[in-house]
């Protein structure tokens, strides 16, 4: 598969030069940026070894409260490198934070940024911090992507000490079978450094910066995916031993020491899991580094998967039980107020307690008790005898019902309609969840289409009308009801229910016949119709969604998925 690469990686290759993660630069603005720089075009040419003459465009001036096509209004520069400014903004359009990249037009790595966008753009995989925008506008090129204020940089982690096992393993796992992915479509990161890579609160790895970041900085690979073999090696060499595996010092990371080469992680670090150790060895195949069991060395990201996949599964730590105080009984307590503490060591006499229910009372209550109990018994017998009386003439056949009226005035019980096909219903703006859409009718409630998450709410109108599905039944049926689960709760969810002409979402829901609507503040609607309504397209149109917190790939915000989807007629 021929493969599109616009950047290099920030590690040696086999020509034994000094790697390029000893100069890299730290500052990024691919979505949270711990520390903020500010660097000069001369730096971020002694980076990426190009002259800085009359070649390199100068950068755009800018200011904080600028838009950009009146949507995208720039909040604050926290990078300034080469020729380039990268933006924290605001999408005034969907009310959310984003990220913006912006470089002059006559920049001459203005086409290969937008080239490398939109590549990037077309993935779609969650666990890349997406492309949202590409354009050239006004003598700009600008890229738009996401913007993760709720997620950590690996910098950042390990700037606090190395990673336990377990969080190591779930690294390189997730970030290499990512890559994978990236790869069987073409598409390279070739700058995969510490501050590329995103934790989310849930745990999740985020990759931020596929091909765009290295487009950024003119760098490129002749070998991409062996360049990203051997980054995730370093990434995870380094989350192994808080040390970064050159000898130069790096993103924070001391560096090892020199002239002692390439060495195994266990034998930096004491404590680190062996497979881990060969694991990140064979991921390094610069100057010929492999595992200590010379195993063969993983060059593709494929390949590096294939090599987690046989190691045994590594178990997250037990957490840790602490045992509860000993109960500590206090003078306040029934019976106890009052009286005189004890001397420390006197041995206290237990009172004998009477004999149960010897008293007056104890008596009393023994009657009352046989008496209830009597009553009980005789009120269960008439019942019983009361049921097997009408048992009999409910099997007598004289009086049973021989009219034909019977039949005819029992419901009709409603046959379930299958689903073909579905796509999503974009009236305005862009899509939600695309790959979503086909897990709404699978059959499991597991999985599910989510909506963004949008600051409003939790009405979407009028910054959007609504979101949903449009969904093909196969031929016309007399659609009756619709039951939806819903992923989130809150106040509250709205959906309404049309008869669509096609699956095409030119038509606006007004033009198309209402069949039904309902609003819950629960995780499930049902929407029955007034009478059947014939079709073979319907559609599913949320125009509230409540507020709900963030998980795995989402933000806070009002937002809300639809796990399962089922039609009935």
């Amino acid at each position: 598969m021929a493969e599109r690469s616009t950047a290099a990686v920030d590690v040696a290759d086999n020509s034994g030069d000094e790697p390029l993660t000893a100069k890299a630069d730290e500052a990024t603005a691919d979505g949270v940026a711990q520390t903020r720089e500010r660097e000069t075009a001369e730096e971020g040419a002694a980076e990426t070894d190009e002259p800085t003459g009359t070649g390199a465009a100068s950068p755009p001036e800018l200011h904080s409260g600028h838009k950009l096509a009146r949507r995208y209004r720039l909040e604050e520069c926290v990078t300034r490198l080469d020729g380039f400014s990268s933006w924290r903004a605001v999408d005034e359009k969907l009310r959310r934070a984003v990220g913006v990249h912006l470089l002059p037009a006559d920049h001459p790595r203005a086409r290969s940024v937008l080239a490398a966008a939109r590549s990037s753009a077309l993935l779609g995989d969650p666990r890349f911090v997406h492309v949202l925008d590409a354009v050239e506008e006004n003598d700009l090129v600008y890229v738009v992507h996401e913007w993760l204020p709720d997620a950590t940089e690996l910098t950042a982690l390990l700037a606090a000490g190395p990673l336990e096992a377990h969080d190591a393993y779930q690294l390189v796992s997730q970030v290499a079978q990512a890559m994978a992915a990236a790869h069987r479509e073409g598409l390279a990161h070739l700058r995969l450094t510490p501050s590329a890579v995103l934790r989310t609160s849930s745990g999740q790895y985020r990759i931020r910066g596929l091909a765009v970041n290295a487009a950024l900085r003119g760098i490129s690979s002749d070998t991409p995916q062996r360049t990203d073999t051997e980054a995730i090696g370093a990434l995870l060499y380094a989350s192994l031993t808080q040390r970064w595996p050159y000898e130069d010092d790096a993103y924070g990371l001391s560096g090892l020491p020199k002239g002692v080469g390439l060495i195994a992680p266990d034998q930096v670090r004491a404590g680190v899991h062996r497979g881990l150790s060969e694991l990140a060895m064979r991921a390094l195949v610069n100057e010929g580094a492999t595992a200590s069991r010379q195993e063969p060395p993983c060059t593709t990201p494929e390949e590096l998967v294939k090599a987690i996949g046989e190691m045994p599964r590594i178990r997250p730590p037990e957490p840790a039980f602490t045992a509860p105080p000993e109960y500590q009984r206090t003078t306040y307590q029934q019976g106890t107020y009052g009286r005189t503490a004890p001397r420390p060591g006197a041995t206290q006499p237990v009172p004998t307690p009477p004999p149960p229910l010897q008293s007056r009372t104890g008596k009393a209550l023994k009657w009352a008790v046989s008496a209830l109990l009597i009553a009980a018994l005789g009120l269960g017998s008439w019942q019983l005898a009361d049921a097997l009386m009408e048992r009999g003439n409910a099997d007598d056949p004289g009086s049973a019902d021989t009219s034909e009226d019977g039949d005819k005035n029992k419901p009709k019980s409603l046959e379930p309609i299958k689903i073909t096909g579905a796509e999503e219903y974009v009236l305005e703006g862009e899509a939600q969840d695309l790959p979503g859409v086909s897990k709404t009718y699978d059959g499991d409630d597991s999985t599910y289409w989510r909506s963004n998450s949008f600051i409003g709410g939790p009405k979407l109108a009028p910054y959007k009308p609504g979101v949903g599905i449009v969904y093909d039944l196969g031929k016309k049926h007399d659609v009756s009801a619709v039951s939806l689960g819903l992923r989130y709760g809150g106040d509250h969810t709205t959906v309404e229910l049309y008869a669509a002409d096609s699956m095409s979402s030119s038509t606006p829901p007004s033009s198309m016949k209402k069949i039904g609507t309902v609003t819950t503040t629960g995780q499930s609607a049902k929407i029955k119709a007034k009478k059947p309504v014939a079709t073979r397209y319907v559609l599913v149109w949320l125009t509230d969604v409540p507020k709900s917190p963030r998980d795995e790939y989402s933000g806070a915000g009002y937002k809300q998925a639809i796990t399962d989807v089922k039609f009935a007629g």
